[in-house]
């Protein structure tokens, strides 16, 4: 793959400053400023992001961005930003941060809040600016949107399921006229990030969440249930799906062996380029409801401040632009990363990319993982808690009851 795949990741310690351009913040004149930009991104997303540098640059004479090129990798490249902080740099003025890193950034003072600039929370997603808001200030500006839904080939299923049960029921029926597909529903259950997001998704249909104080509800028990029987009742899921990543979902999906699969929005630009099995037989939506409103795990990349940026107007300026339809539209086109100003989704994207219309239907409706500057943590009781119940080893009412003891040691009153 060109582009780099937004699949959710853990924090952890890993890696070294492997950064490949290293501008400074200090003014080539009294009336031009230079500021930093660190981002992620190979390929075609480094290429869009270099482009929109250098048109900035052309259209801001008295701003000059450098980029700063960090790892692809999520974990090192969190990293290689806070070895920075930690120095008190002043640079990187403008950060790319994966949305579940800004109230860990927050906490520790080293972003500041953009509420003094006054943006339109408007034209964002409702759930992307929750997930940018820490302790009633926002201090992240959504640059793109990921979210995880549910694929579906609409060759083999009619219309979309209306709640968690009907899609185990399209999902046998699928397999029983289709000999060829090996499951009905492949999901990520393997003991990392991406269980946490699937789970997420599955609580969502049933009303559940991801409330700190509430990880054990009802309905959560329900989902883990539900997730569970899929592989040992329903057997509609694989029990290998407790080791699945999401290229693993990706490849049974593409492979046309799945009716459904949950997974992110790179795999609807693949399902439907020339050659691609499932061509014109994808569709897209959140994981059904019971009743109550749907959710879809929040994925993609912030932009932030350093605390110690010497020029927080022109790096405002800069996210402003990066922000900006047309160059949205552009980066949706040319990276593949779907916008996160709702504008964006107008006739000229749907016109040259169809299949953003229907991504729109998941984007408004995605919720984020707990904002808590102790994400890391939490996300790991909840990975091997929820992957416990999936193989086997204990019943989802204990892995839940677990996790809840555990996430409460960890966050005390503040969770």
């Amino acid at each position: 793959m060109t582009t780099r795949r937004r699949w959710p990741v853990a924090l952890a310690v890993a890696g070294v400053m492997v950064a490949a351009a290293c501008g400074n913040s200090s003014s080539t004149s009294s009336s031009k400023v230079t500021i930093e930009f660190a981002t992620q991104g190979l390929g075609s997303e480094g290429a869009a992001s270099t482009k929109v540098v250098n048109d900035f640059n052309k259209a801001n004479p008295n701003i000059h961005v450098n980029i700063l090129t960090l790892s692809p990798t999520a974990n090192t490249a969190y990293q290689q930003l806070t070895q920075r902080f930690i120095a008190g740099s002043s640079t990187p003025d403008v950060i790319t941060a994966d949305v579940i890193w800004p109230a860990t950034f927050a906490k520790s003072g080293w972003i500041q809040s953009v509420d003094s600039f006054s943006p339109n929370k408007s034209d964002f997603f409702p759930g992307q600016i929750q997930g940018g808001t820490y302790n009633g200030k926002l201090y992240a500006i959504p640059w793109f949107i990921n979210a995880e839904g549910v694929y579906y080939r609409t060759d083999l299923v009619s219309q979309a399921p209306s709640s968690p049960q009907q899609l185990v029921q399209d999902a046998k029926s699928a397999m029983q006229s289709n000999p060829s597909l090996k499951y009905g529903l492949a999901f990520e259950g393997d003991k990392y990030e991406g269980v946490v997001t699937a789970f997420l998704n599955f609580a969502g249909g049933f009303g559940g969440s991801l409330d700190l104080k509430h990880i054990a509800s009802t309905q959560n028990v329900q989902a883990l249930t539900y997730m569970k029987s899929l592989i040992y009742t329903d057997n509609v899921t694989p029990q290998a799906a407790t080791s699945w990543q999401e290229p693993d979902v990706e490849k049974a999906y593409m492979g046309a062996q799945t009716a459904f699969a949950m997974n992110w929005p790179y795999v609807f630009s693949e399902a439907e380029k020339a050659g691609s099995p499932v061509k014109g037989k994808t569709a897209w939506i959140p994981f059904p409801s019971l009743g109550g409103p749907s959710k879809a795990a929040l994925g993609g990349d912030d932009l932030v401040i350093n605390a110690k940026s010497q020029h927080a107007d022109a790096a405002y300026k800069f996210i402003q632009y990066l922000t900006s339809s047309k160059v949205q539209i552009d980066r949706a086109l040319s990276a593949g990363d779907p916008p996160a100003v709702k504008s964006a989704y107008n006739s000229q994207l749907f016109g040259q990319a169809s299949y953003y219309q229907q991504e729109e239907k998941v984007f408004n409706v995605v919720s984020p993982r707990p904002v808590t500057p102790l994400y890391p943590q939490v996300s790991t009781v909840l990975q091997t808690e929820i992957n416990a119940a999936l193989t086997n080893q204990t019943s989802p009412q204990q892995a839940l009851t677990a996790a809840q003891q555990q996430i409460t040691q960890i966050v005390g009153s503040n969770g």
